[in-house]
């Protein structure tokens, strides 16, 4: 058996840095059933640890706070990664953005190849904006300009 991973490699770590598209997993606090939501403000700190941010009245706060063990889901050139970790809050509240966003940081436990054998991702999703570009980017610069000061 392998020694399981841990640590981000460079290729998830700039997978991770570069607009990458996860799916956030937790479960949820009344039906104790699994969660998964797309976010987009979400970077890697170093190599065993995340950082993001979601709107302050989200069940995936209240989901997190009750149960911190989460999972987020990378797909990444070639290949789909699920990251394992414990959740713990860093801001209640970030710092000069127009609305109350919290963040939290995921402390990697294990990363696990989640793509079905025999078969590699030949496209990486990809998103757009539905709103004003320009005000799109100036909010995306807000809040990973916060969320690296928290």
């Amino acid at each position: 058996m392998t020694e399981p991973v841990t640590l981000l490699s460079d290729e998830f770590y700039g997978a991770l840095n570069d607009k990458p598209f996860v799916l956030l997993h937790t479960i949820d606090t009344d039906s104790g059933s699994p969660t998964s939501s797309a976010i987009s403000w979400i970077y890697a700190v170093n190599r065993t640890t995340l950082r993001f941010a979601i709107d302050g009245r989200s069940r995936l706060s209240v989901n997190m706070t009750s149960k911190a063990e989460i999972s987020v889901t990378l797909f990444a050139p070639g290949t789909v990664q699920t990251i394992y970790g414990t959740a713990r809050l860093v801001s209640e509240a970030l710092e000069d953005v127009p609305f109350k966003l919290v963040c939290f940081d995921v402390d990697i436990t294990v990363i696990r190849d989640a793509m079905f054998y025999g078969a590699r991702l030949s496209a990486q999703p990809d998103y757009e904006k539905t709103y004003d570009q320009r005000a799109a980017d100036k909010l995306d610069g807000q809040v990973f300009a916060a969320m690296r000061k928290a």
